[in-house]
């Protein structure tokens, strides 16, 4: 936010399905965590997405999702590893991003794996941040490195006050606990602007960039020189960050 870099980009899944064409998470996610691939394939997004990083030049960033159902498998932490030796990327290029739904199961267990994912030198954050029921005890019990506020409340945030209070709140807690905050789903430039006023470290969505491919991503970092001027955000979506 307050030098218009690009800082990284987030690993999204899609699935080009030959009869159906292409599907978005929420159509195979679900029915893989039913039936147990989830862990073979978030292996796989793991080595490909971190793949794809090492390409890129070292400041930039990857983020990747991890679901609920792979902090069951004992392969978690291992996978982890393997994908950053098979691509090289530093670990301190990759993060992890979790939901809250993944502490309502056995919390101690979870802790315990988080602080060995952490060991490994990775980031951590906590996506969707505000749509659980016990998000401020979450953060006393693990030093997150980044909080990402759900888009519902930047959605809102216009024409809720209360969006905008949790907002400015979520913005002051992650300042106080020496977290990066992130704005999700920002879609106009008058959200920017609140959200710049309010302190946020980054920002993503449809005003940044829409998903790109592969190619499409890098051919956005090469065009791009470390130093060069932003352009003004509020005219025109320049960066996509994570």
């Amino acid at each position: 936010m307050s030098t218009g870099d690009i800082k990284g980009f987030e690993a999204l899944l899609r699935w080009q399905h030959p009869a159906r064409g292409l599907l978005l998470p929420g159509e195979f996610i679900p029915t893989a965590e039913e039936i147990g691939l989830i862990v073979p394939i978030g292996e796989w997004v793991l080595k490909e997405a971190c793949r794809e990083a090492a390409t890129w030049p070292d400041n930039i960033r990857l983020a990747v999702n991890l679901s609920p159902i792979q902090f069951r498998s004992d392969r978690l932490v291992d996978a982890v590893s393997e994908a950053l030796d098979a691509s090289g990327i530093g670990p301190d290029r990759l993060e992890l991003e979790i939901t809250e739904t993944l502490f309502l199961a056995d919390s101690d267990s979870v802790l315990a794996l988080l602080h060995r994912l952490k060991a490994l030198g990775v980031h951590i954050s906590m996506d969707d941040f505000g749509t659980g029921y016990s998000s401020l005890n979450y953060l006393r019990s693990f030093p997150f490195d980044k909080i990402k506020i759900d888009r519902s409340f930047i959605r809102d945030m216009v024409d809720c006050a209360g969006a905008m209070s949790i907002i400015r709140a979520v913005g002051g807690l992650g300042t106080s606990l020496g977290m990066q905050t992130v704005a999700e789903g920002v879609e106009t430039s008058v959200q920017l602007e609140s959200l710049r006023m309010e302190g946020y470290n980054e920002v993503q969505g449809f005003l940044i960039s829409r998903p790109l491919p592969a190619a499409a991503a890098r051919d956005l970092l090469a065009s791009r020189t470390p130093r060069e001027t932003a352009p003004d955000m509020r005219t025109r979506p320049y960066i996509s960050a994570c």
